[in-house]
């Protein structure tokens, strides 16, 4: 991509644009994104397309914690969604007709802005990782909506060398596709496509006995078949942001670009959280009660654990640390509920000596004098898991479904409401799982809360109760 130039120049480039892009440069509205864009943008395009693309993965991003992916509510939302405002998205691949200027500068559009963001998102490994799983997410929607005869030509476009069974294939086999196939009745395998692939390839759909075998060939169903594509795509892309962020350094050498991509990435993988709006406004004396009432669970669970113990490993201080700085517990009330507590366990000198510096480090008055930002749910799940003897992390990520619903049943939750935790836990709908915690203890129930961060967790919960 090339940026930039008088106005002269950018008319001539989109002459150009025009000349050459037809359908041979975009074959199909789906797409892999093997190859980077070879065509001039200008830096008003650069910016637009991609805050587009960015407010499209931030949507997916919060849907994923009000609704189950893929399910008829998160299809039906999502779906929404881009119909009002991004309906490019939307356009399916129809094969046999010529493709319309529009559809072609839409595919330009989704070609330019995935790569505009790869340059964004690859800065670290939690931004690539929130990144790839956006753009799957993203990916596997509208390989969905896509037609079979679409699909069969984005398979034979990205050398996907995978064949549906023939017709005689699909009756000849008909009772055992029925039996080994999930939802399947034989009027289902009358009309379905199923792909014949190597078994080595799908041997999590083999483990879990969700198709037929038949002479080393396993007969997937098209609605399994997204498996194995997501696969390929996600390791496709995971390969290609490592090379991204290799090549950044020269990339920084442009300094029109590099305001606009931390700008689209500033909020990707933790919610905007100001840790000093609500600063001054707990003392230590309130925690014991906020806990019960207000705290989310990870932190409710850490918390019982240092009172109980008068002990914390790093992570557990940190997580529940500044956490505290953020719903307003200031430097000198931390010092104190910390020493009190810790020093019960290890005596005040050693407390001073060993743990008061990280405390006040955590509010920005040592070192470097960062001021650091609580932790959100995506970086308390997906960071730094503990072990046995550990108590931070996710209590619905992290910890057992017979000691979760221990631990629930002790605080008076509902047999009902545990076992539909439990089942969204082994799921893995964590936050969803939390969402729900949230409803039951505050009597609000049917309401969807979207739990991304503790903070906003306890913020929420304090209107409420108040």
């Amino acid at each position: 991509m090339q940026f930039g130039g008088t106005p002269q120049r950018r008319r001539t480039r989109r002459q150009m644009l025009n000349a050459t892009m037809d359908e041979d440069s975009y074959p199909h509205g789906l797409m892999m994104y093997n190859e980077p864009p070879s065509v001039n943008i200008t830096l008003q395009e650069f910016e637009s397309f991609a805050f587009e693309r960015v407010k499209v993965l931030h949507f997916l991003d919060s849907l994923s914690v009000s609704a189950v992916k893929n399910s008829t509510a998160y299809n039906e939302k999502l779906t929404e969604f881009l119909r009002k405002n991004y309906p490019g998205f939307l356009l399916q691949t129809a094969t046999g007709r010529e493709v319309s200027d529009a559809e072609l500068n839409w595919r330009r559009k989704d070609h330019v802005s995935h790569f505009i963001l790869r340059l964004a998102y690859c800065r670290s490994e939690e931004l690539r990782r929130w990144f790839l799983d956006k753009e799957l997410d993203l990916f596997k929607f509208r390989f969905l909506q896509e037609s079979s005869s679409s699909i069969q030509a984005f398979l034979k476009l990205n050398n996907l060398t995978y064949e549906p069974i023939s017709k005689e294939e699909r009756t000849r086999y008909s009772a055992a596709l029925c039996t080994s196939s999930y939802d399947m009745n034989e009027a289902n395998v009358e009309n379905s496509l199923f792909y014949r692939v190597p078994f080595i390839d799908v041997l999590n759909l083999v483990s879990s006995r969700k198709v037929f075998l038949h002479q080393g060939d396993a007969f997937v169903p098209q609605k399994e078949f997204l498996s194995i594509i997501s696969t390929r795509f996600r390791e496709h892309l995971s390969k290609a942001l490592a090379m991204t962020s290799r090549a950044l350094p020269q990339l920084d050498e442009d300094d029109r670009l590099l305001p606009m991509l931390r700008s689209f990435n500033q909020t990707a993988v933790t919610s905007a959280y100001d840790p000093k709006k609500n600063e001054g406004k707990v003392t230590v004396s309130d925690l014991e009660e906020l806990s019960k009432i207000s705290y989310p669970l990870c932190m409710r669970q850490v918390h019982s654990s240092l009172k109980e113990t008068h002990h914390l490993r790093h992570w557990a201080r940190m997580q529940y640390g500044l956490f505290l700085k953020a719903i307003g517990v200031t430097l000198e009330d931390s010092l104190k509920f910390w020493r009190q507590e810790l020093g019960k366990g290890i005596g005040i000198d050693k407390f001073d000596k060993q743990y008061a510096y990280n405390i006040r480090h955590n509010y920005g008055k040592e070192g470097k004098r960062t001021n650091y930002t609580p932790y959100s749910c995506m970086t308390i799940i997906t960071k730094n898991p503990p072990s046995a003897q550990d108590h931070h992390g996710c209590p619905f990520k992290h910890t057992s479904p017979d000691l979760l619903r221990q631990k629930l049943k002790s605080y008076k939750t509902s047999t009902d409401v545990i076992e539909e935790i439990i089942t969204l836990v082994k799921a893995q709908h964590f936050q969803i799982a939390c969402g729900k915690y949230f409803e039951v203890t505050h009597k609000m129930e049917g309401t969807s809360f979207q739990v991304t961060h503790p903070n906003h967790y306890f913020d929420e919960s304090q209107k409420i109760l108040k």
